[in-house]
């Protein structure tokens, strides 16, 4: 362990994996909370449509899938709002678009797209500097917005009917987390990839529920678990000498099913016991 903290790629990975294990525990549980596990998925896929613009541009193609992904879910917020279309088929559209676009610039782009494959299935251990400054100045941002509309975000996503009718800006509010959710995917693609990315969002917040169900409470717990699982998945990774990205989400599936399986045992043991 000590050997490879001498190697700028892994402690590069290292940090790279608490700050987004902090920014996707906020984010994920905004959206498990909200039930907008869904449109993040179509919002990720849709980010695969920038990226092969961004390839066949010739220009950074994490910036191209930022544009699309905050786009598509601007306008998926958008539509559902108004209730000119249901939101699963709005969803839906955006997904598909997102990836024929993307296969369709992909092949247009001439020669072989290397990069490619980091964005699809992800890797931890191509993370530089420059991503560590991105994730981290999103981190900050997005802290200080949890910090400044805390209660407004929490009502918001138990009840936007209770928060219209108390007048909170339910408007600015949801349309802001959405700009948010769609930059952590964005960012968040490196890491784990496109295909992947979900697992970030929504299995730490599965396993915390299982513990507890106020909003703070969870977030809090999903980011240690996050952050175990993580490093545990890299950790692992390296012994075995496997993707470390799909380990990550492995061991997270694992660590759900243990204690899907263990937390009801125990509070029945617990129980017998009184």
């Amino acid at each position: 362990m000590d050997n490879l903290l001498t190697y700028s790629f892994f402690t590069n990975a290292l940090i790279g994996l608490v700050i987004i294990s902090i920014a996707s525990a906020m984010i994920g549980t905004y959206i498990v909370t909200r039930r907008l596990v869904a449109i993040s998925g179509g919002v990720t896929h849709a980010c695969f449509g920038g990226l092969g613009l961004g390839y066949y541009l010739g220009i950074n193609p994490i910036f191209t899938a930022a544009v699309f992904a905050v786009a598509s879910s601007m306008g998926v917020e958008f539509m559902s709002s108004r209730g000119r279309v249901r939101e699963d088929s709005a969803i839906a559209v955006i997904w598909a678009i997102g990836m024929a676009v993307g296969i369709l610039f992909v092949f247009l782009t001439p020669g072989y797209v290397p990069e490619l494959n980091s964005f699809l299935f992800g890797n931890v251990l191509t993370i530089a500097s420059a991503d560590l400054w991105m994730f981290g100045g999103f981190a900050v941002v997005l802290a200080l917005f949890f910090a400044v509309f805390y209660r407004k975000i929490v009502v918001c996503a138990f009840d936007r009917d209770f928060a219209t009718v108390i007048h909170l800006p339910v408007r600015f509010i949801s349309y802001s987390m959405t700009v948010l959710v769609a930059v952590c995917i964005v960012l968040t693609i490196k890491l784990v990839g496109v295909m992947l990315l979900m697992s970030m969002f929504t299995l730490p917040q599965m396993i915390a529920e299982l513990f507890c169900r106020r909003f703070g409470t969870i977030m809090a717990s999903s980011t240690i678990i996050s952050l175990i699982c993580c490093i545990g998945g890299l950790l692992l990774s390296v012994v075995i000498d496997v993707p470390c990205s799909a380990l990550i989400v492995i061991v997270m599936c694992a660590a759900y099913a243990i204690m899907a399986v263990g937390v009801p045992v125990a509070r029945r043991f617990r129980s017998s016991d009184c």
